[in-house]
């Protein structure tokens, strides 16, 4: 397990390198992705993301832009969701925030690529939501171990859903990240084997009432 002090200090000290001159920022950052209700989109989560996008990018990504969407994507996490949607009040929290330290234009873009996550559904030619999307996404292909950690964490985020209902709603996105494509970058392709599998494991747990689809607290 991860010493909560040590990921603390990491995620600090990456938010230096990316932003030095705005710590505060990466403070209140920290804050929300600590918030109490939170199991899964936490900062473990958020550093495993900004890992992933180190791991994935390629020359021609803006890994700079990308790692401050890493850091966005889900700062505002509400259950139930805010009346926007997360994505949407997180893209409009860095719009806010990153306007004074980047400029309207790329504090803009950096919105625009977290709201790519709402859906995951990325243009062939924009790579750096592909790079974003894959690095949020990297976790469907853990070992199975991880991956089930990982599965009873989003059940607790959930925790207030009746069994049946989130066994069903859950089972449906993931039949439809199946319909797709799951990764988009050249290195992120090589994740797909491996994320599939766990996909399929996880929807016959659910439809058979077994495993990772159990309430754990």
């Amino acid at each position: 397990m991860v010493d909560a002090d040590d990921l603390t200090a990491r995620l600090r000290a990456a938010w230096r390198d990316l932003c030095p001159y705005h710590p505060g920022l990466g403070e209140r950052l920290l804050q929300r992705w600590s918030e109490p209700h939170r199991h899964y989109h936490t900062p473990t989560h958020l550093a495993a993301v900004l890992a992933a996008v180190d791991r994935l990018a390629e020359p021609h990504h803006d890994r700079e832009l990308v790692a401050l969407a890493a850091w966005y994507h889900d700062a505002v996490y509400d259950l139930p969701p805010d009346p926007l949607g997360n994505e949407e009040a997180s893209a409009r929290l860095a719009e806010t925030e990153l306007a004074p330290v980047l400029g309207p234009q790329r504090a803009g873009e950096v919105a625009r690529l977290v709201r790519v996550t709402s859906e995951h559904r990325v243009d062939a030619h924009d790579h750096d939501a592909a790079l974003l999307c894959d690095a949020d996404l990297a976790v469907l292909a853990g070992d199975p171990a991880d991956y089930r950690t990982y599965a009873e964490a989003v059940r607790r985020e959930y925790r207030e859903v009746p069994e049946a209902d989130f066994r069903a709603g859950r089972a449906r996105i993931l039949d439809a990240l199946l319909a797709e494509p799951l990764f988009r970058t050249a290195r992120g392709r090589e994740l797909e084997p491996a994320a599939r599998r766990n996909l399929a494991a996880e929807i016959a747990e659910l439809r058979s009432g077994s495993g990772a689809g159990e309430p754990t607290d």
